[in-house]
């Protein structure tokens, strides 16, 4: 199933009702993003908005576009809304923008550099691009935690780390799919779209998540998101 207004019930349902949406990934993409009042950003894969909300009210101007019709017209509560299928931008004009960000984006899309490429084009020269994603140590093909039976200790079965490849997780009556793809890989491709590197956050199981799942308590120590902000070069 690839995403569009098939998948919108279920991102409303089961995802954006998340708690832990609201707790730790918007926060994370308000962080990484971090507006200056007034500047023009561009939410890729914008979903029903939330996170476009969430930094109009830090005072930027919060442009979205999203596969979905039916989300990209929720968001659109929220500001402009555009269809598209990233990474198509040719509907935006160059250097039209201070900045570019996807939110649980990059890892349904099969290839990356053609997305940096896209953004460097309508991003001005110093602009930003910021990404909030499943830290890719959660999404190598494999991957899962390991229960200690005999100190009850959480341990990290890491998977193909270190290569490439997919998996599919249930939605609604398909399945979405994850590319995975190393740290080094992800900012190799950015690097050689025209971006500098100028932040990266690792973050584990929040507070609030810990205390209604005891199972999740356990694995506080293991990276579960990744934020990155990059500057594109003149």
């Amino acid at each position: 199933m690839t995403w569009g207004d098939d998948l919108a019930a279920w991102w409303l349902g089961e995802v954006a009702g998340d708690p832990a949406y609201l707790e730790q990934v918007i926060p994370m993409a308000c962080a990484v993003v971090d507006p200056v009042a007034g500047e023009r950003w561009l939410d890729m894969g914008c979903g029903e908005g939330q996170t476009m909300r969430a930094l109009s009210a830090k005072g930027a101007s919060v442009v979205g576009c999203d596969v979905s019709l039916t989300l990209a017209r929720r968001a659109g509560v929220d500001g402009p809304a555009v269809v598209a299928r990233l990474p198509d931008l040719d509907w935006l004009r160059d250097d039209s923008l201070d900045g570019a960000y996807a939110v649980l984006v990059l890892e349904h899309l099969g290839e990356v550099r053609p997305l940096f490429e896209a953004c460097r084009r309508v991003v001005r020269p110093g602009g930003g691009l910021a990404a909030v994603l499943n830290h890719p140590m959660m999404t190598a093909p494999g991957s899962a935690p390991v229960f200690d039976a005999d100190d009850g200790e959480i341990l990290w079965r890491w998977g193909d780390y270190l290569g490439s490849g997919a998996t599919s997780e249930p939605a609604a009556e398909g399945e979405v799919t994850f590319h995975h793809r190393s740290m080094g890989a992800l900012l190799n491709a950015a690097a050689g779209a025209g971006w500098s590197l100028q932040q990266v956050v690792e973050a584990g199981v929040g507070d609030a998540q810990a205390g209604r799942d005891p199972l999740l308590a356990l694995q506080r120590g293991i990276p579960r998101l990744l934020g990155l902000r990059w500057q594109r070069r003149a």
